[in-house]
């Protein structure tokens, strides 16, 4: 196997998830937790109890919190922290990344203060001259099911062919099928803004409605997050695929989703703080729904599902009446985006 060395940045689920795969490949990996107890007693046991729990470590794998020395020569860091915490961590170790270090980011969310995406993040804080070396990740990967290898597809999109052609080969395995596409804003909008929606499929969900009704909440949330997204530059095919409709489905549909669990929370009558105390790991779609609604408002968009949504997480709306509301807006024809020779209207 290659000599290449990886470092994660955040020891969750999925950044471990991550370094599983890869060292099952053979690759050396450090991961990085900021907790130096927590790594110390998961790089002994050679398991984290508290995410993976069950699952063992490679023995390429290691783990630390001196983030310093697991950097040093590594030739791909992937940040696996979520958004909220991105800007923080590359300024306060920015001088450990250096020209021709690929920088893979695995978050989906969007930074509330700024309106943007992990990749804008990284280049804002490391410098225009890393945009090549930038690569995001998205798709229906639910990381319980990726680790123990049940077959799972996703996307690696960036800036430079090449690089998205590294991180593919990298990563892809007899269970993991990677795909490249040059379109960041499409697939990291997607992987951000389904989370809304999974949240409001665990309301629907927790309420008892249905399938008729979810379908129905799927199918015109993907139509808003088209909607937000063409107006973002985005290629409206991109939401059709693995970073849209294929990670909404698995997050609108699982009782692994994070986000679906949430809606399932406040359907019960918990508050945001409860909800956000009954979780191990963070949520995005939480605050995605805030930066969602506001780049709606900057752009003109409508989004009434994440509208919606906002009010039942941050205004305690009635999850019910919110479900009556959406039901109850003018009628209006389905498709805004149709192919004419090729040309999306």
């Amino acid at each position: 196997m290659a000599s290449r060395e990886f470092v994660i940045l955040g020891a969750g689920n999925w950044g471990l998830t991550m370094a599983c795969l890869l060292g099952r490949k053979g690759f050396s990996v450090r991961v990085w937790d900021h907790k130096m107890e927590r790594a110390l007693t998961t790089e002994l046991e050679r398991e984290s109890r508290e995410y993976l729990p069950g699952t063992k470590l490679p023995i390429t794998v290691g783990v630390g919190s001196d983030l310093s020395t697991l950097m040093a020569g590594v030739a791909t860091a992937i940040l696996a922290v979520p958004v909220p915490a991105i800007r923080q961590t590359l300024e306060a170790h920015r001088t450990l990344f250096h020209p021709g270090m690929l920088v893979l980011s695995l978050a989906k969310g969007i930074e509330y203060e700024t309106g943007h995406r992990a990749s804008e993040i990284i280049e804002e804080v490391l410098g225009a001259s890393l945009r090549d070396s930038i690569v995001v990740l998205s798709g229906p990967n639910l990381a319980p099911e990726v680790v123990r290898e049940s077959p799972a597809s996703a996307v690696v999109a960036g800036a430079c062919e090449a690089a998205c052609r590294q991180i593919q080969q990298d990563l892809a395995t007899p269970f993991f099928r990677l795909y490249t596409s040059q379109d960041v804003v499409g697939v990291e909008l997607g992987g951000a803004l389904k989370n809304i929606i999974a949240i409001a499929c665990g309301i629907v969900d927790e309420l008892g409605l249905g399938c008729n009704t979810r379908a129905a909440l799927m199918t015109r949330g993907l139509a808003e997050i088209t909607r937000l997204g063409v107006a973002m530059k985005a290629d409206p095919l991109t939401f059709v695929g693995l970073s849209g409709m294929g990670d909404l489905v698995a997050t609108c549909t699982s009782e692994l989703s994070r986000n679906h669990s949430v809606g399932r929370f406040v359907a019960r009558g918990l508050s945001l703080e409860e909800a956000r105390g009954r979780m191990r790991m963070v949520a995005e779609g939480i605050n995605t729904t805030r930066s969602a609604l506001k780049l709606a408002g900057s752009t003109g968009v409508p989004m009434p599902i994440t509208e919606e949504v906002h009010a039942v997480l941050f205004e305690k709306k009635d999850p019910r009446q919110a479900i009556r509301d959406l039901m109850l807006r003018e009628l209006k024809r389905e498709n805004e985006y149709s192919t004419k020779g090729g040309q999306v209207q």
